[in-house]
């Protein structure tokens, strides 16, 4: 009976082993499969914190001459080109397709302004954030918001 008990030790101490060591590569196995995709939702998650930089979209305007409202001097003319910085792709298509609205409001716009209004130190930011107000204002009917980031004077020469 001593032999079987010490047999019967050696046997339960190997199957504790056994058991100890499968639980373990059961676990192992469970942490790896339940954390792999909390790594990827993390991965998802820091794609979606940044955001790829998108390029700026530019409409230009034509260059084009005006004639300024009279002033002390006389007679005075505005020859200008800008370019719109816009927001969406939409507002492109938009502007691109009532061009003649935005250079007659552009060219009604500038003519209503004297030369001391262009020259004048912050002139040119004021006329810039009209000429968006300008253009802002519904061109047809159910036209989707236009999205003007900036106004850009690629050319600007006051005589």
């Amino acid at each position: 009976m001593a032999k079987s008990s010490g047999r019967s030790r050696k046997l339960l101490w190997t199957m504790m082993v056994l058991l100890i060591l499968s639980s373990s590569a059961a676990a192992v196995a469970l942490y790896m499969v339940l954390s792999q995709p909390e790594d990827e939702a993390r991965s998802a998650l820091n794609a979606q914190a940044e955001p790829e930089p998108q390029a700026p979209i530019f409409l230009p305007i034509k260059p084009f001459t005006v004639n300024l409202a009279d002033d002390e001097y006389g007679p005075r003319l505005l020859y200008t080109g800008l370019s719109l910085k816009l927001g969406d792709e939409q507002s492109q298509a938009v502007l691109d397709q009532h061009m003649p609205q935005v250079r007659s409001r552009l060219l009604m716009l500038f003519s209503g302004k004297q030369a001391s209004e262009l020259t004048s130190p912050g002139g040119k930011q004021r006329l810039a954030e009209q000429v968006i107000a300008a253009l802002e204002a519904p061109m047809s009917e159910h036209q989707p918001e236009l999205a003007i980031d900036d106004v850009l004077f690629t050319e600007f020469i006051v005589q």
